[in-house]
C-alpha cells in the first residue's frame, strides 16, 4: 500500500502547529506546585497489623455492625469502635492496612482494599478480627493522583508501589499532567 505524500505533508503541518509550551494546549499554567508519589515496598504493603486504638485523624467511610463501628482512616487502615453507648464510644483497636481507602461488610465479613489487593476479615468477634484471605491484584490501581488539572511527577516503578500522593513545591514543571 502506497502512502500519499499529501497525507504525510498534512501530518507534518499539523504537528508543527502545536505550541512548544503544552500549557497552551491543556489550559492550566504551572504554579510551582505538583504532586509527588509516596512509595512503599511490596513487603511494607503486605504487612497487615492489629494494633491498639489510635485517634482518628482523617476518617473516611463508616460501616455499622451494631454495636460496633468500623471507620476507615484514609490510606492507613480501619478503626474498630464499640458504640454500645453512643454518648461514650470506645475506640477498641486499629487494623493497619497500607493503601486502604475503601471497605464494605456483609454478615461476619469485612472487605478492605490494600492498594490492588482485596483483604477479607472474619469479624464474627469484632474485638479480634482475623485476616482470612488476600486476593492479589483484585482492584485496578492508577499511577496518577486522584485529582484533575494537576501536574505530578511521573511514577517510577523501580522505586516501589505508589501508596499516596503529596503536594509539594517544585522548581520545574513535571512531565506528567492529569
Amino acid at each position: 500500500m502506497k502512502k500519499s505524500p499529501l497525507l504525510l505533508l498534512g501530518l507534518f503541518v499539523l504537528v508543527s502547529c502545536l505550541p512548544e509550551n503544552n500549557e497552551n494546549v491543556i489550559g492550566v499554567k504551572f504554579d510551582g506546585t505538583g504532586y509527588k508519589p509516596i512509595y512503599a515496598s511490596a513487603d511494607e504493603i503486605a504487612k497487615i497489623e492489629f494494633t491498639a486504638a489510635k485517634p482518628l485523624t482523617e476518617p473516611g467511610k463508616i460501616y455499622v455492625s451494631d454495636p460496633y463501628l468500623f471507620i476507615n482512616e484514609m490510606g492507613k487502615g480501619i478503626h474498630i469502635i464499640n458504640n454500645a453507648d453512643p454518648k461514650n464510644p470506645e475506640n477498641l483497636s486499629f487494623i493497619s492496612i497500607t493503601g486502604n481507602y475503601d471497605m464494605a461488610a456483609k454478615d461476619k465479613w469485612l472487605y478492605a482494599d490494600n492498594l490492588s489487593n482485596l483483604l477479607v476479615f472474619d469479624i464474627s468477634d469484632p474485638k479480634t478480627p482475623k485476616l482470612v484471605k488476600t486476593i492479589a491484584n483484585a482492584i485496578p490501581v492508577n499511577n496518577y493522583p486522584p485529582y484533575q488539572n494537576i501536574y505530578f511527577e511521573c511514577v517510577e516503578s523501580k522505586k516501589g508501589l505508589v501508596i499516596g500522593w503529596e503536594k509539594v513545591t517544585m522548581s520545574e514543571k513535571p512531565r506528567c499532567y492529569r
